[in-house]
């Protein structure tokens, strides 16, 4: 795949000036085997002091601390990267633990617990029954299913852009069976933790390459889970993608609410507030061939 250039800028306008508390960013990726930051700029207003850390799952975060008073607050980031993704590889059948029901090693379920134990309720039963009949029959490969159940999403519920903050909570999702990105994600984490299955909530980009891909655009949300021999992939229900190229992973977290990528507290009443979000993902050749 070639290098990306991603352009990701936030602004909050205000009617009236406001002081800020510290401000949370979540918005950059870490270096790793498959993904390699070339360039990164971030443009901050009202200036400010900044500084960075990694958070209690290992996403890297600034903090961002305004000065003085204003009628707005801007958050731009400029990413150049390099993606080297690895191809999803067949799960070896003959191991045991990666036949369902799924089986953690002592040491790896150690780890995992706090990613396996469901978040949310389902007290009349709702994601319960839905699960009952999605669910593998025993000795599918655990690799297969979690194809089939990204793929079930993908083509069973309709993709929706909502504005509202927040995330619906899987119960809301089957009910309506529609939702934005944010909110298929969370629907299969939650219900592959039901089954056994440790799954993070994922955030980042979406590269479109020439076609029509959900969630181009703006931030992208998606499921991240843990198998045997294999150890953390991810499936984005949302377009019934696997370990794709496209996917920019910036964090995964526990919780949908952990991944926010602008976050904090605004001292004063701003009276009418207004958000703006923009996200552009593009190949750098063609941007330089364009200009």
């Amino acid at each position: 795949m070639g290098r990306l250039r991603i352009l990701h800028e936030t602004r909050y306008y205000y009617e009236r000036p406001v002081r800020f508390g510290p401000q949370r960013l979540l918005i950059r990726p870490r270096d790793s085997h498959a993904l390699r930051i070339v360039e990164a700029s971030l443009r901050l207003y009202p200036p400010g002091a900044t500084r960075w850390s990694y958070d209690a799952n290992g996403n890297c975060v600034c903090i961002f601390e305004p000065s003085g008073k204003s009628d707005a607050m801007r958050v731009a980031s400029e990413l150049v990267i390099d993606r080297y993704p690895a191809p999803l590889v067949p799960q070896r059948v003959e191991n045991p633990d990666t036949l369902m029901p799924i089986v953690y090693s002592r040491e790896d379920r150690t780890t995992l617990e706090p990613f396996i134990a469901p978040v949310t309720d389902d007290p009349d039963a709702v994601l319960l029954r839905w699960l009952r009949g999605v669910q593998a029959h025993k000795d599918e490969p655990a690799l297969a299913f979690l194809l089939r159940i990204n793929e079930l999403i993908h083509s069973q519920f309709t993709y929706c852009n909502r504005y509202e903050e927040g995330v619906q909570t899987p119960v809301e999702t089957l009910q309506k069976r529609s939702g934005a990105c944010r909110d298929l994600a969370w629907l299969m984490v939650e219900g592959l933790r039901r089954l056994g299955y440790a799954a993070l909530f994922a955030t980042g980009y979406i590269h479109s390459p020439g076609t029509q891909i959900r969630g181009a655009g703006a931030t992208h949300a998606w499921c991240e889970v843990f198998l045997p021999d294999l150890g953390w992939l991810e499936f984005d229900p949302t377009n019934g993608l696997a370990e794709s190229p496209d996917l920019i992973r910036v964090a995964a977290t526990r919780t949908p609410a952990q991944a926010l990528p602008v976050s904090g507290a605004i001292i004063g009443d701003p009276g009418a507030a207004r958000l703006q979000v923009s996200v552009d993902v593009r190949l750098v050749e063609d941007i330089n061939s364009a200009a």
